[in-house]
């Protein structure tokens, strides 16, 4: 493999962070060109002096002074090019000299590159769901224009994006999407009106940032990926199926029209699927976990349970009536989702919002 000039959008959240584990792990393959956040300076400065970019952009133009004094304050490297703003970073994706754009930006910030990006050709590892639940039509249309590959780093969409490889005649039947089911999967709806923000970050298995723990605690993440899995695969959403999956070892599957099951099996690693996507079509070493089959025993599946967690049932409702109801949905539990976290509201009103909201915009329509 020739080495790939990466920029890393979001670098330091969680997604952005495994992915520079990748990068350490496989200096010879990849190359940090450019680093990206939205305002945590000094680990962005922690990550440039351990893999010297070309280029360094921190959303908030309010810290550009700041973060380029602290490059000034360290005498001994050449500092990067600094760059501030949504505009510089919509811009820094579009470098010549750049391969491959991680787009793990959290949000609808994530939109706007991940579009200048595919407009200048480079292959996309998408990271950021949000891009396809409020823009998923424009973006494939977009991809295809412009013949950019968009591989897939959530762990349940290159589960389903592994499965397809050497299938591309033959046609999908269903799309078992998994989903671990989060901390509260037992808990009646009387515990969950006394769930505090703490709670819900504590997920059972898997080590991700506060805004999509919490939307995998509520399962609108889940949601989310319902909607993302219909535009990344071209299938209508009634051919797909969430199945909560406790153990998080199975990260989806597709049933084929002959009735046979593919599935990508793993331990619950973020940074296997981000590999894969950086090395992809090729497969490389690594010394991540191994899913230890037999320690395991049981493997279960169950029927989400929609009453509980109304948002998955609000995402799938969303994607059917279409238009600009997903982007308004995705909008909404953004808000309430920061408001939960900022103790603004309790866990269950974060549904009730949406939900209320969802009417209003069907009603409106």
């Amino acid at each position: 493999m020739k080495t790939k000039n990466l920029c890393i959008l979001g670098s330091t959240g969680s997604i952005g962070a495994q992915t520079l584990d990748v990068v350490r792990a496989y200096p010879d393959h990849y190359s940090v060109y450019a680093i990206c956040a939205n305002r945590s300076i000094d680990k962005l400065v922690e990550q440039a002096l351990e893999f010297r970019p070309e280029v360094v952009c921190i959303a908030d133009e309010s810290l550009y002074e700041p973060l380029k004094e602290k490059f000034s304050s360290i005498g001994s490297i050449q500092p990067p090019k600094i760059w501030a703003g949504t505009d510089a970073i919509a811009e820094v994706v579009t470098l010549p000299s750049i391969d491959v754009v991680v787009a793990a930006m959290v949000g609808y910030a994530g939109l706007r590159p991940t579009i200048e990006a595919i407009k200048a050709g480079k292959t996309i590892a998408l990271a950021n769901k949000e891009t396809l639940v409020v823009a998923g039509e424009i973006i494939c249309d977009l991809a295809l224009t412009h013949h950019t590959p968009i591989l897939p780093v959530d762990s349940e969409h290159s589960a389903i994006f592994q499965s397809l490889v050497g299938e591309e005649r033959n046609e999908i039947e269903k799309i078992l999407l998994t989903a671990s089911g989060g901390p509260f999967r037992t808990f009646s709806l009387e515990q969950m009106k006394a769930v505090t923000a703490n709670d819900a970050l504590k997920h059972p298995n898997w080590d991700m940032g506060a805004k999509i723990t919490i939307d995998s605690a509520s399962m609108m993440n889940k949601g989310f990926e319902v909607i993302e899995a219909k535009w990344l695969f071209g299938v209508p959403v009634e051919k797909i199926q969430v199945l909560v999956h406790p153990q998080s070892i199975v990260h989806s599957a597709v049933q084929f029209k002959d009735g046979a099951i593919k599935a990508q099996l793993g331990a619950p690693d973020m940074r296997l699927p981000i590999q894969y996507a950086l090395s992809f079509p090729n497969r490389l070493d690594s010394d991540f976990p191994r899913a230890d089959l037999i320690a395991l025993k049981n493997l279960t599946f169950e029927q989400p349970d929609m009453e509980r967690f109304p948002n998955l049932g609000l995402a799938y409702e969303a994607m059917r009536k279409g238009g600009n109801i997903p982007c308004v949905l995705n909008a909404a539990n953004e808000v309430v989702n920061l408001a939960f976290r900022q103790g603004r509201c309790g866990f269950l009103q974060m549904s009730d919002i949406d939900f209320r909201l969802s009417k209003i915009i069907v009603r409106t329509k």
